[in-house]
């Protein structure tokens, strides 16, 4: 049986569909290796969100060749879909395969051919176009499988290049995301992740049109699967309704990803966001006052054109003000074809660095309070299937995204457990079970 290794880079997206891919090839008899033995095959899945994550791609890329020389080679994802012409002029590359053929890969690369020149198979996405769909039954040893149910974005705020690489919103129907639900279920999953680009979206481009809200209704059941978990939604489209249904829900997890990305309003407007810091304000205590235990994560990007000092010093006061529990931040990196590419007053590289380095801070202190704050609670915990490697204990996380380190026996393990949250020493959480 010829063996496979698959590597990943960037978000919750691009490792759905590198399950995917890793099932169709096992279905063709193709048998996933450890990433010390010698493959037959080496699948890149790319990303291409800032200029970094490109290099970090294309280094990737050629690492995998020197360390697979006789390996078959397929490059996907978002950098190849948007720079094919990088990966099929690099030598030992065999195939380029855009988002519009993922799934094609396992019936692409039957018996290895030897050495020939590199195929690509990359079509625009600008035009409106159906979900494509791969479904995936099975995770591994993954805790907390993901269902894609939406791809492509409409926003093109001015640094984001991923319009241009995933396309315009497009949905999975409601009929065959409860399905999929249901059969994650079946296999013994807890928890599943709502996963896409821009899921705040979800629904509007079907026939009926229909809603993540509506979606969720539809799902959110006491036959279906324990817990459901949202990734990523927009400030914009958290509506009243969304946050009232999250609120009511028993299965539901209280943890939502809100992308701020600046508190200055001017900085908002050169970014293309379509909100304000006051609409954000108010829509983090709005959440909060409805789902007081809500884990609310906060993506920032720092060191946008014409972010000045008073521009920066608004963001940190917002972020200290307002009740979240962590922050992702990134340092603004330059991305051609994006609207930024062509705006004047950029900050230096040093800044953006020491502006970063603050914003961490404040994030870390963010967590320390919210983790602190549930001190002494209980809570439901999702064990993990492996086990914590600097202490061997048992760890999870509870609905609202608290991870917790626990003794116990591998029993546990994929199990949901009572847990009393007892003591906290190096930003960890330590529990005891009940």
């Amino acid at each position: 049986m010829n063996a496979f290794t698959i590597m990943t880079l960037g978000c919750k997206v691009n490792r759905y569909e590198s399950e995917a891919i890793s099932e169709q090839l096992a279905d063709q008899g193709w048998r996933l290796t450890d990433k010390a033995t010698k493959a037959d095959l080496c699948v890149i899945n790319t990303c291409t969100v800032t200029a970094k994550a490109a290099m970090q791609s294309r280094q990737a890329v050629r690492r995998l060749i020197r360390n697979h020389p006789d390996a078959l080679v397929v490059v996907t994802g978002c950098d190849a879909q948007v720079a094919p012409e990088i990966f099929t002029s690099t030598a030992g590359v065999h195939y380029v395969v855009g988002h519009s053929f993922k799934d094609r890969i396992a019936r692409l690369v039957g018996p290895h051919q030897g050495r020939r020149p590199c195929v690509s198979l990359v079509e625009d996405l600008s035009a409106p176009r159906l979900f494509e769909d791969l479904p995936v039954t099975r995770f591994g040893d993954r805790t907390r499988p993901f269902v894609k149910i939406q791809d492509g974005c409409n926003a093109f705020c001015s640094y984001c290049i991923v319009p241009h690489t995933r396309g315009r919103s497009r949905s999975l129907s409601p009929e065959i995301a409860a399905e999929r639900i249901r059969r994650l279920k079946e296999c013994g999953y807890s928890e599943v992740v709502l996963c896409g680009i821009h899921i705040g979206r979800y629904g509007r481009d079907l026939t009926p049109g229909t809603s993540l809200a509506k979606l969720l209704r539809s799902i959110d059941s006491p036959h279906g699967v324990q817990r459901l978990r949202l990734s990523s939604i927009e400030p914009a489209e958290l509506s009243e309704d969304l946050i009232g249904h999250v609120a009511a829900s028993e299965r539901i997890c209280p943890h939502l990803h809100i992308p701020l990305q600046s508190g200055d309003d001017e900085v908002l407007k050169r970014m293309n966001r379509p909100y304000s810091s006051d609409f954000f304000r108010e829509l983090i205590h709005q959440v909060t006052r409805k789902i007081p235990d809500a884990a609310i994560g906060v993506d920032v990007l720092s060191g946008f054109p014409g972010e000045t000092d008073g521009a920066f010093e608004k963001t940190c006061g917002l972020i200290e003000q307002l009740p979240i529990a962590y922050l992702h931040v990134f340092p603004f990196s330059l991305r051609k074809g994006t609207r930024a590419e062509g705006l004047a007053d950029r900050v230096p590289s040093g800044t953006i660095r020491k502006r970063c380095q603050h914003l961490r801070q404040i994030g870390q202190a963010k967590r320390r309070g919210f983790y602190g704050s549930h001190i002494g609670s209980t809570w439901e915990v999702l064990i993990e299937a492996k086990r914590d490697r600097v202490t061997g204990y048992l760890k999870g996380f509870t609905k609202n995204y608290i991870p917790v380190l626990v003794k116990g026996s591998d029993e546990c393990f994929h199990q949901v457990v009572e847990v009393r949250l007892e003591s906290m020493a190096n930003g960890r959480v330590f529990g005891r079970l009940r």
